[in-house]
């Protein structure tokens, strides 16, 4: 069988087992992608001697240290990458059998101006507020996609510039999505593909998650957001408490990697001062967000924050 003009591209960072459950469900589809390739942020698990041995048809990149961000790992992959199309994956995703085939035959459908499908994701701990949400079901465009398993028209996430590494790691999906938006494209959720997601659901716990979540969430205000409501977000965080993953009622189903933050900052050791110094981490790199400030006024636009 043909492969599809499909580039499938995983950053790692030691998921051994994981990565060759995904990497097994990939060998497995109905439809074969022109190429996977895996970017390995210098594992020390074996990793990188996993694939060699079990998928030699995998492209491997291996990074000389540890400290890159997933943003520069994947922009790294997708620099390398020759399909005409581009699959996003996070290295604990399964794949269903027809996900390549299903995903470009949902973009035979679309127009030019959808640069990513998105489908919907199965994870651990979902609550049933999240399940039995009309946004969890309903076909729709959205501000953001599921970085963990989504598919982009390469062309245009190219000359969106792909992820901003300045990022490192969390909320970057959101920030490219809003490039995308500036240039007159469209990110659309499709229900009828469901990938299973091994992360639980909800933002993840920890000091390094809560930091990079609370200092993007700043840079991407920064630079897309009216400053009238830039300067409304925090009694507007305070007032809502955004994302408590007890709280439900629909709150941030686009950005369900915020669900639980204050759940999170409660639970973590100094998880205010985390903040604080995510804040100021943030207003630091103010003058960066200055020069690629362009205010986002696209009708698929929306707050991670209701």
């Amino acid at each position: 069988m043909n492969p599809a003009d499909i580039s499938l591209v995983i950053s790692v960072w030691n998921r051994r087992d994981d990565l060759r459950e995904n990497l097994a469900a990939i060998r497995a589809q109905t439809v074969p992608p022109l190429e996977v390739i895996v970017v390995d942020n210098h594992s020390h698990d074996g990793t990188p001697e996993m694939v060699q041995r079990e998928f030699p048809e995998v492209k491997l990149i291996r990074m000389p240290h540890s400290r890159y961000g997933a943003c520069e790992t994947f922009n790294i992959g997708f620099a390398s990458a020759r399909g005409t199309f581009l699959g996003i994956l996070d290295d604990d995703v399964v794949l269903p059998p027809d996900f390549v085939a299903s995903m470009l035959a949902e973009f035979a459908k679309e127009p030019g101006t959808t640069a990513i499908l998105s489908p919907r994701v199965r994870e651990p701990e979902m609550p049933e507020w999240f399940l039995n949400s009309e946004a969890y079901s309903r076909e729709r465009y959205m501000s953001t996609f599921r970085g963990c398993a989504s598919v982009g028209r390469r062309e245009v996430l190219a000359r969106a510039g792909f992820y901003d590494q300045r990022f490192f790691i969390f909320g970057n999906e959101r920030d490219l999505t809003t490039r995308l938006l500036n240039l007159g494209q469209r990110v659309k959720m499709v229900p009828s593909i469901t990938v299973y997601h091994k992360a639980p659901f909800g933002m993840r716990h920890g000091k390094r998650s809560l930091y990079y979540h609370v200092r993007n969430f700043w840079l991407w205000s920064f630079k897309y957001v009216p400053w009238s409501k830039v300067l409304s977000f925090p009694f507007r965080i305070l007032a809502k408490g955004l994302g408590r993953k007890g709280g439900g009622q629909g709150l941030a189903t686009d950005a369900v990697g915020t669900i639980g933050l204050f759940d999170n900052i409660k639970a973590v050791p100094g998880g205010y001062w985390i903040c604080l110094k995510a804040t100021l981490a943030a207003l630091w790199h103010l003058p960066y967000c200055l020069r690629h400030r362009q205010v986002c006024r696209a009708p698929d636009f929306d707050l991670p924050l209701r």
